[in-house]
């Protein structure tokens, strides 16, 4: 007789499930083990981290342990959550099984050791046959679907209770996007505004009565400073959106800006046409919104959209200051109203009012949703289905694809549904949303989500006080070294990426399905394309998710410098405004209360939160790899020095990029 110790560690939430009738089996190189019940007081409940140790009898010695078989035979209506099998043989000899997922629906979860390894790598017919298994499950469980005419493919769900088990939320973290906002409405007391939904507010001062509980240090710089030219400017550097500038050595078509409009703000001596051969000018230019029919959801209020232009210039003291703003066009009368910093105040401040609402509405929809919630959902779909557990690649992954597809899958559900919360606050609400992802489709590709090459098409490398640029370069590098590291352990040469048969599916799959006519790669032919593929992914579903979601209630929580939507038109001539049009052309108190609620709720870090580098789950257990993670979160810890560093000499600090701040995966 000999005995193969079995510990069997679980626990994930608070508690774990129960082990309501789990049978093991050990499958070795030689034979199998009988089936082994783990536990027969099947009604106690496991607490997180919980070991068990159990003794696994056989008459003959089971040779080498490749899988171990796990199956659940309800008798309760229960789930048990699974994190690693570790087995000791006879001889002394141990394997570790990870699984960290649910065991559940009397269905059987067969696990291969801990090994990273390739599908060329599997030598047995045994093995073979549990990857291609293994993957023809998942792609039954994971299936595309195109929710939306245009849009990304996404999961195959109609409710979060419809995904598979294992990417759902845990319960202590489930989302419901109404539950969020109520408790955002209750923890900034706005149950009076929420009331008064469609009253507009009296004056600008009276945004004022919300920051009695809601101030923090950048929303309050905010409000102090939200009408100066200096502090328009900067948010396209530092602000939500900082996706948006780009250099501008041409002027756009239909851009009726002149010499003589803006040669009071150019303060080098030059002429407009000087100032733009020297690079010193930038433009915003919001083409997506042209023709974008408002929302038009509420009977009861009109709203609208507009596509302006806004002209930058970087002056002397390397300030980025607007110095022309167009609203429309295309006018009926074919005249383009150019509003100015010499113009009077109520023009000016209603002009940039007009910039921050489009502006708002596209990182709502492109910069945000669609760039890294949408993508990364795609990636994590595509990762699943065409990705063995045991491949190198989906165990680099797996911590950056966390909760992504649970929280689209929610935001489909209450977020950008109809009657959802876009359709009660947003001027995209409505058939917008729909029109201004295909617009934004058209410019998604592959070379615009890599970082450095981003920089570069928009002409924004030389731009000073970019903090968005400098950070973000910083943890691109560092996302990039940890992933070369992984990909050349696991990887010996080119040729054995091309004969990748799961990487190269996954790769066709986010091309041909996920991603169609986005000029993603449909092959990968070296190590060094693998890495920056891999690279995007990582990069996309981290730091550039916390770059435009965490700052969302420092810089869109007062109302006035970022309007969710506007009550009014955009004005086509100078001088017919006042404070009472502007008031009526901001969101109401409502609508107002909609958005803070979001924003609020959206700027939240989670109980729990894994951050950058973070990895508690032993996915690899090679050495070498544990090796490269350590150097990685080494890397980052002296990226996160550098930034506090800088941040302390700065009136507004920029922690967005901070890599102690930026979650693993796009999960909020």
């Amino acid at each position: 007789m000999f005995t193969y110790t079995v510990s069997v560690s679980t626990g994930k939430q608070e508690f774990a499930g129960t082990l309501d009738h789990v049978h093991l089996t050990l499958i070795g190189s030689e034979r199998c083990s009988d089936q082994t019940l783990l536990d027969k007081s099947f009604f106690q409940r496991f607490a997180r981290g919980t070991v068990m140790p159990i003794d696994v009898h056989v008459k003959e010695k089971l040779g080498d342990i490749v899988l171990v078989k796990l199956e659940k035979k309800n008798l309760l209506d229960d789930q048990w959550y699974c994190r690693v099998i570790s087995v000791t043989s006879p001889s002394g000899d141990r394997f570790d099984f990870p699984c960290y997922r649910w065991i559940a629906n009397e269905k059987a979860v067969v696990l291969r050791d801990g090994m990273a390894r390739l599908s060329h790598e599997d030598k047995t017919g045994l093995l073979n046959d549990h990857r291609r298994m293994e993957l023809e499950s998942r792609k039954q469980l994971f299936r595309w679907k195109e929710w939306q005419p245009g849009f990304p493919m996404s999961i195959d769900a109609n409710s979060s209770s419809e995904l598979p088990l294992d990417v759902q939320f845990e319960a202590d973290k489930a989302v419901d996007f109404d539950e969020n906002f109520d408790e955002a409405i209750k923890n900034l007391h706005l149950n009076k505004l929420k009331s008064l939904f469609q009253s507009s507010w009296t004056d600008i001062e009276d945004f004022q009565e919300i920051f009695m509980t809601i101030k923090n240090t950048v929303s309050e710089y905010v409000m102090e400073n939200w009408e100066e030219d200096f502090m328009f400017g900067y948010q396209f550097l530092n602000g939500c959106n900082p996706v948006m500038i780009r250099k501008c050595t041409n002027l756009p078509d239909g851009f009726a800006v002149t010499q003589e409009m803006v040669k009071g703000s150019l303060d080098r001596g030059l002429t407009l046409q000087e100032e733009l051969k020297e690079g010193n000018v930038y433009i915003a230019d919001y083409a997506i919104l042209e023709g974008v029919p408002a929302n038009a959801t509420d009977p009861n209020t009109q709203q609208y959209l507009s596509a302006p232009f806004c002209l930058l210039y970087k002056n002397s003291q390397n300030e980025i200051m607007p110095i022309a703003i167009q609203l429309s066009r295309h006018t009926p009368a074919g005249v383009n109203t150019v509003f100015l910093p010499s113009d009077g105040r109520y023009d000016w401040m209603l002009a940039k009012m007009w910039v921050k609402s489009s502006d708002f509405n596209v990182h709502q929809l492109v910069s945000h949703f669609l760039r890294t919630h949408l993508t990364s959902e795609v990636f994590a779909i595509a990762m699943y289905r065409q990705l063995a557990a045991v491949h190198p690649v989906y165990k680099l992954l797996i911590p950056h694809v966390r909760f992504t597809i649970a929280i689209n899958t929610a935001a489909r559900e209450k977020l950008i549904s109809k009657d959802g919360i876009f359709d009660k606050a947003l001027a995209t609400g409505g058939t917008a949303i729909v029109e201004v992802i295909q617009k934004a489709m058209k410019t998604l590709t592959y070379k615009s989500m890599c970082f450095p090459e981003a920089m570069k098409a928009r002409g924004v490398e030389d731009l000073p006080n970019y903090y968005y640029r400098d950070d973000g370069m910083m943890v691109w590098k560092a996302i990039r070294s940890f992933v070369s590291d992984v990909v050349k352990i696991c990887y010996g040469s080119d040729e054995m990426v091309q004969k990748d048969k799961e990487i190269q599916a996954f790769v066709q799959d986010v091309c041909f399905s996920g991603l169609k006519n986005c000029e993603f790669p449909d092959s990968l032919n070296t190590l060094e394309q693998l890495v920056e593929f891999l690279t995007v992914v990582i990069f996309t579903a981290s730091a550039q998710h916390a770059a435009v979601n965490f700052g969302q209630f420092d810089w869109f929580s007062w109302i006035p410098n970022s309007p969710s939507t506007m009550r009014k038109p955009p004005p086509d001539q100078k001088g017919q405004v006042d404070m009472e049009y502007i008031m009526e052309s901001l969101p109401d108190r409502g609508r107002s209360s909609w958005i803070l609620g979001i924003v609020w709720a959206l700027s939240q870090f989670q109980d729990n939160e894994l951050f950058l580098g973070e990895y508690p789950d032993m996915y690899f257990t090679e050495q070498l790899v544990m090796e490269a993670a350590k150097t990685f979160r080494k890397k980052l810890a002296e990226v996160t020095k550098i930034i506090k560093s800088r941040n302390e000499n700065l009136k507004v600090p920029y922690w967005y990029l901070s890599p102690d701040r930026i979650p693993n995966s796009v999960a909020v």
